[in-house]
């Protein structure tokens, strides 16, 4: 029902259209449908849905279900934003694997995904990212999006008992550290900050145990199989370890458009940047969500 005799909401369009409320502001987006502004909320005329209901669009009304592959990184964010998707978009879904930032960017690469979510650290430059893409990728036609700066650290039992404060202290014989795979943003910087410090990986104990996510590497922590590991903090949070910060990290997202993945994208770009989801993540700790939703590099978009 409408607000009232003259105008709609998004989500009531929705749901007379039986459509979800993601494909009314793509609607909006083309021109299809005309809305108006009330504050921060869209408006439509009850003339307008009138006009709408009648007119001949039937493609915009009949959605496909559309899908996309995500490869990269393990982030809460990742499983938030697809748990959203879930529920709010069911013409949408997203398959994600967990491999690592670089393994995840050299899928797209490869054209094996549509999605890279990404942290890589450039240690000649400092730059979190783009320097990967911008070596990788020439020609191709991208967008990446910022979702987070997010805190990395050593994850410690409560009390930090062992008193681990920097990269100096994994090399005592008494600590047993859990690592990361290789190809992980997180083995990136690890390894960054042990070349700046002269240390041998083979000086540090448990260098070779590798963990494939950040929730793995702290239950090692509080299982007491291991003193420390390198990981974000929102993981150190849901165990109620202790967290020592080492660095605030760039996460982001790096779509490559084609023709078949065209819409699927552009739907999860609006999902991103005009719904609500910014919001529903504010509460994770660890996140800096100030940039969210920020394009930070687009290349020839318009010619998939």
């Amino acid at each position: 029902m409408a607000m009232n005799d003259e105008t709609y909401t998004v989500e009531e369009v929705a749901k007379l259209f039986k459509i979800s409320k993601h494909t009314v502001y793509e609607l909006i987006k083309r021109r299809e449908l005309h809305a108006f502004k009330v504050g921060n909320k869209m408006r439509i005329d009850k003339i307008e849905v009138e006009r709408f209901k009648k007119a001949d669009s039937s493609t915009g009304m009949n959605e496909q279900a559309l899908s996309l592959l995500l490869a990269g990184s393990h982030d809460f964010l990742i499983e938030h934003l697809i748990k959203y998707v879930t529920k709010q978009a069911d013409f949408l879904s997203i398959q994600p694997t967990y491999i690592g930032s670089l393994e995840g960017l050299m899928m797209l690469y490869r054209g094996n995904c549509d999605v890279a979510a990404i942290h890589l650290l450039d240690p000649s430059s400092g730059e979190y990212n783009l320097p990967f893409i911008k070596l990788f990728f020439v020609h191709e036609p991208l967008t990446v999006i910022r979702l987070a700066s997010r805190e990395q650290g050593f994850i410690v039992a409560q009390g930090n008992p062992k008193e681990i404060q920097d990269f100096t202290d994994l090399t005592r014989k008494e600590i047993t550290f859990v690592n990361r795979q290789k190809g992980s943003g997180t083995r990136f910087l690890l390894d960054s900050h042990l070349a700046k410090a002269n240390i041998e990986p083979s000086a540090i104990k448990g260098y070779g145990n590798e963990e494939w996510n950040h929730l793995s590497t702290a239950t090692y922590i509080s299982r007491g199989i291991a003193d420390v590991g390198l990981g974000i903090r929102s993981a150190a949070e849901q165990l109620n370890l202790d967290f020592i910060p080492v660095a605030n990290e760039q996460f982001d997202l790096v779509l490559r458009w084609n023709k078949k993945n065209k819409d699927a994208l552009q739907h999860l770009l609006d999902i991103i940047q005009l719904t609500s989801f910014k919001e529903s993540i504010r509460s994770l700790k660890g996140y800096n969500t100030h940039e969210f939703g920020k394009i930070i590099h687009e290349k020839n978009r318009g010619k998939q």
